[in-house]
């Protein structure tokens, strides 16, 4: 079982946790002059990152709140983790098996990674 880092609560179980899609996509300014092509865009395309990528996340068993994080696709590690409006850090090297948060603190993942 992999460890989620929320940045209220604290590490928790990954089953705690929805996925929420691709984080800091910008809402369209003036999202009714957009065509049909163009909204379906908006809602439906997200990037297909190999390697990090900034992701929402809900704390749905727990505080219920929404957050961001770094998260490498393709071994599923937590780079970092960030309250929702708070600016983006810039990725930090991973730790091996674990979690390295903006603030330098590590936490150790459960979770194997296999190539």
């Amino acid at each position: 079982m992999q460890l989620i880092e929320c940045p209220w609560c604290g590490p928790r179980e990954e089953v705690e946790f929805s996925y929420g899609g691709q984080a800091h996509v910008p809402y369209p300014e003036r999202p009714a002059d957009l065509d049909d092509e163009q909204w379906a865009h908006y809602v439906f395309f997200r990037d297909n990152t190999r390697g990090t990528l900034a992701e929402r996340w809900a704390h749905s068993a727990g505080c219920r709140r929404w957050f961001n994080a770094l998260r490498d696709t393709v071994s599923y590690r937590f780079a970092a983790v960030y309250r929702t409006g708070a600016p983006m850090p810039e990725a930090v090297p991973l730790p091996p098996g674990g979690l390295a948060h903006a603030d330098g603190a590590t936490t150790t993942s459960e979770r194997p990674v296999t190539a």
